[in-house]
Order: structure tokens, then sequence, then C-alpha cells
């Protein structure tokens, strides 16, 4: 019997979805829940679906749960991480059932002692400079004071961090105490009403309403600024042990913090080395992804932040130990692993949409591998709905996966 996975996602997000088609090819049996409208909708993987409603999520993730009955569950964005780890603090008033989803929870995610410390960037740092991974200096700051003390001590340019935030929009490049301290402020500042209105209504998040109602302060640390190159590691894991592991050069982003649309796939003893320390260390299970800084004159990485849910390359298929899916599936069957086809021995990965909605004529579309939902047309095409691409390119793109490469 086939181990069953139910992929938990809170926002309409590509990678998603194919991620979903590689837990399938991997020999998962895949259920869903998603927000309406999501590209998963268009999948024959997904073999049963379930809505997210961001009104009740706690609701509607149980009933997901209770109704796929699980042998796993993957979150797909850092809101359904959040959710998750909600409803772990909430199992215990709802006896055996509460307690059974408790498990199911800690055997999908990983020990709960490191699901505070996730999203606590200053404390998650200092916790793997312990265990011998090299960050750069990073404290917690609540008053101006502590900025003054931070540029007396480090200086600038410096990094500033809100935690709970994603996708970029909690960070600040600052050159300045003046410009320190500003952006303390807007980074502390609860979220505006209408900006947590705004977000409720279209993409169904409903976690800033209640921090903006009750004018809730966040966390912010600031980080001493390496310059560099940006790398990211997507890693698979159980009980602490890592199973396989994914490590890129970012080459192209959308916007300075911004997500990545074109990666250079690498080999770094280092950023292993530190995957496989933070795995043990938090005692993870499932996917997660580690953000690194290459130094710019020696290449040393620098990790500067963990992602506790799938990233957007963990569908990829790059051939033994990187191949996600395939070695998960090994693990909980006790087969031996089959890595699925390596996609290409190019290096350079274009991600799809990202990089042909970034730009159409980008050179790296052209010398890299793009990696179109080959065999997926109906997804290439939803991926696509979007502006700022032209009719004429959208068609190229999906004419183009539709066919299946040849092996």
């Amino acid at each position: 019997m086939k181990p069953r996975i139910l992929l938990v996602t809170t926002r309409r997000w590509v990678p998603t979805a194919r991620l979903a088609l590689a837990l399938d090819r991997a020999g998962f049996e895949v259920a869903a829940l998603f927000p309406r409208t999501h590209p998963l909708e268009k999948l024959d993987a997904v073999r049963d679906r379930y809505v997210y409603h961001g009104l009740a999520p706690m609701r509607a993730l149980s009933r997901a749960i209770v109704g796929s009955n699980p042998d796993l569950i993957v979150s797909g964005d850092d809101l359904a991480t959040q959710h998750l780890h909600a409803l772990h603090s909430q199992s215990a008033q709802y006896g055996a059932q509460g307690a059974k989803v408790r498990d199911l929870i800690e055997h999908s995610l990983g020990s709960p002692e490191g699901y505070a410390i996730a999203y606590a960037r200053a404390p998650f740092l200092h916790l793997a400079e312990e265990a011998g991974i090299r960050v750069p200096a990073t404290v917690s700051i609540v008053a101006a004071h502590d900025v003054e003390n931070w540029a007396s001590e480090h200086g600038f340019p410096a990094v500033m961090k809100a935690d709970g935030m994603t996708g970029g929009e909690g960070v600040r490049l600052v050159r300045s105490l003046e410009v320190a301290q500003r952006a303390r402020r807007e980074l502390r500042a609860s979220p505006s009403f209408a900006r947590a209105a705004k977000r409720a209504l279209l993409d169904q998040d409903w976690t800033l309403v209640r921090p903006s109602l009750l004018r809730k302060r966040r966390d912010v640390s600031i980080q001493s600024f390496v310059r560099g190159h940006e790398a990211t590691s997507a890693i698979v894991c159980r009980e602490g042990v890592l199973l396989a592991s994914l490590h890129f050069e970012v080459l192209q982003k959308t916007s300075p913090h911004g997500p990545a649309t074109v990666l250079r796939l690498i080999q770094n003893s280092e950023m292993q080395s530190a995957a496989e320390k933070i795995a043990k260390r938090l005692c993870l299970s499932g996917f997660h992804g580690l953000d690194f800084m290459l130094e710019e004159e020696t290449g040393r990485p620098y990790l500067i932040e963990l992602n506790p849910r799938a990233t957007q390359v963990g569908h990829l298929t790059l051939g033994a130990r990187r191949d996600l899916p395939a070695a998960l599936y090994a693990a909980m069957t006790g087969e031996p692993i089959r890595p699925a086809a390596k996609l290409t021995e190019n290096q350079i990965i274009c991600l799809f949409p990202g990089e042909c909605l970034r730009d159409p004529e980008s050179e790296y579309l052209r010398t890299g591998y793009h990696d179109l939902p080959f065999g997926e047309p109906e997804l290439a095409r939803a991926c696509l709905r979007k502006k700022g691409i032209s009719a004429s390119s959208a068609e190229r793109w999906i004419l183009a996966a539709s066919v299946m490469p040849s092996a």
C-alpha cells in the first residue's frame, strides 16, 4: 500500500503543485488542502482535495487530516506550518484523537522543541553558531539604544529582519544609524488594518488581522551584512537525519528580497555540513530550506535563515541524493532509493514560471535548463495567467510544456 501524504498550503504558489507531481512520481499517494483556484486543481496526481478556508483554518486543516488519514503531512508555505504548530499545541484538548494528530505532526515536522525557534531569527542563528556553523553576528533589538549599541560594536551596513514575515517583506538593508532607527520602528510596528484586510481578502491569510487589532509588535533582529552572493539549500529529513539535499547559488531573483528565478547547482561541503547539523540539532523531519550568503572574497557560506517548509526547488530531481521525494519515499517504506531520471546535466536551472515572467527574453532561458512542467500544459497555462507576459510568449511555453522530453 502506498504511503499517503497530505500536502497543506494556504498560498496559490506554483511550487506546491510541482512538489505534488514529484511526490506522486516518487510513489506516494497525494492528498492536498489548498485555497480555491490553486494550480493544484489542475493535477490528476492529487487524489483527494480539501478546501482551505482562511476564516477557519484549524477546522479546514482538521477535516483534511481526518478525511485523508495521511502517513505524513508536508507544509507548502510558512502560514501552513504555523497552522500545524498551532494545531499541535491545541491537540491536548481532544483526548486520544488529539494525541494521534499531535504524533502525526511531530512525525511530519520533527521535534516540537524546534517549532518556536524556527521563526525566531536571532535565537536560531545563536543555536546554529553553538552547533559550529558559520553565521553572521546577530542580535535581537527592541529599543533605540539596542541599535546604538550594535552600531558602536559592529557598524554598518547591516541587515534588519522582522520575525514571522516571509517573501523578503520584513527585510531592510541599513547603512546608517538614522536609517536603522527608522527601520526598527517600521519593522516592529503592528501591521496596519488596511494591509491585514487586503491580505485576508486576497490571500485568505488572516494571520495579520489579530496582531493588527491588538497592535502586537514584532520581534526584530539586526545582522552583520555579508558581502557576496545568496545561496540556498533544500533538504528532506527524518527524525534528525538528513536524507537528501540540493544546494544552489542564486543567479537571478524577482526583486532584491524576492524569490529566486535562476539557480546554479553547486556542491558545497560546508552547506551540506550545516544542513546535517541543523537537522540533527532540531531533530527535523520533512522538507525544509536553509538560506546562506557566500562571502564574496572567500566563497565561505554564512547561514542566515531556516525555512520550516518545502521550498520552491523541492520537486527537482537531479540524481542520487538529489531527489528529495525519492529519498523520503525510501525512508518511509524501507525500500532502496530509486531516484527519478535526472532532469538535466545543465547546472543552470531556470524556475518556471518565475524567470519567463520576469523576462520572457532572458538569456538564462536560452542557455540554462528551463524547468517547465512537461506533460502538464494545463498547469503551465494556469501558471501563466498573470500580467506582464504576452499571449504569444505564454503560448510558446504552454506548447513546450505539452511535449514530454525524450529520455
